[in-house]
């Protein structure tokens, strides 16, 4: 793993996609500030299309597909893809079928109610109700309790991945690599294992491991060294300026190279 700025000029040249993380990565302590609005905004002006793939409820992604510079969203862990379609609607695209959907919803609730009355330490996330393909408990600083709401996420049946924000868990064994395969050779005709080299990649947290493991340019934003331990692959480069900050790193080191660097900090 090296500094972002150590990346010879060249490296990016052939990224047509940039797939990030959201929260922790676009955001920095919960915001998304100017400076990053306006880097998705120069990447979407400079022909690179930008997909959030976050852990993210519907709810959040529906609002930002709607209304932010981004060619499209991967929420819940890789559960559902929206898209803008036309002026003001948009487009969804799920993990499962409409009708086993309907199936999982209900079961995602009933085990969310069962263990939010089974361990003490289990709230479910209070961020909205808009949340379709998984299920969510805010995250503790208590080591024990995050060990003990997953293992119970586990024990009825749930894949489960922690960020910083969630412990989520989600029934049918994708996670945000399989769903971006999908959305890429779907909406885009784009074969990743063939092309992968006009996607980037930028996250900051253990859910984003297979990304960091599976696409050769791969950066974290500084926040990304608290979780270092915990992932198989570190990514190839990291940012010197925590979430957005680093994002717009990311940002700068791509139009660079198309002579579209920013003026201005």
């Amino acid at each position: 793993m090296r500094t972002l700025a150590e990346a010879p000029s060249s490296t990016f040249a052939g990224i047509r996609f940039v797939l990030t993380d959201m929260d922790g990565t676009l955001t920095y302590r919960g915001r998304l500030s100017g400076r990053t609005y306006d880097a998705l905004e120069r990447l979407q002006a400079a022909g690179i299309k930008v997909i959030p793939v976050t852990a993210a409820p519907a709810g959040w992604c529906d609002q930002m597909v709607r209304m932010w510079p981004v060619d499209g969203v991967i929420g819940e862990n890789g559960g559902l893809f929206f898209r803008r379609d036309g002026a003001h609607g948009v487009m969804r695209r799920y993990w499962h079928s409409e009708a086993d959907g309907r199936d999982i919803r209900d079961r995602l609730v009933e085990i969310g109610r069962r263990i939010e009355a089974n361990v003490a330490s289990a709230r479910l996330a209070d961020d909205q109700p808009f949340r379709l393909t998984s299920v969510a408990f805010t995250r503790s600083a208590d080591a024990g309790a995050i060990e003990a709401i997953t293992a119970a996420l586990r024990a009825a049946g749930a894949s489960v991945t922690i960020n910083n924000l969630w412990i989520l868990g989600w029934l049918g064994g994708y996670d945000k690599l399989a769903m971006a395969s999908r959305v890429m050779a779907e909406t885009y005709g784009v074969d990743i294992d063939a092309d992968r080299d006009t996607i980037l990649f930028c996250g900051d947290s253990n859910n984003d491991a297979p990304m960091f493991t599976f696409f050769r340019h791969s950066v974290g934003v500084s926040t990304v060294r608290s979780c270092l331990a915990d992932l198989p692959t570190p990514p190839a480069w990291i940012t010197e300026g925590p979430g957005g900050d680093g994002f717009v790193e990311v940002a700068n080191a791509l139009l660079a190279v198309r002579g579209l660097e920013r003026r201005s900090s």
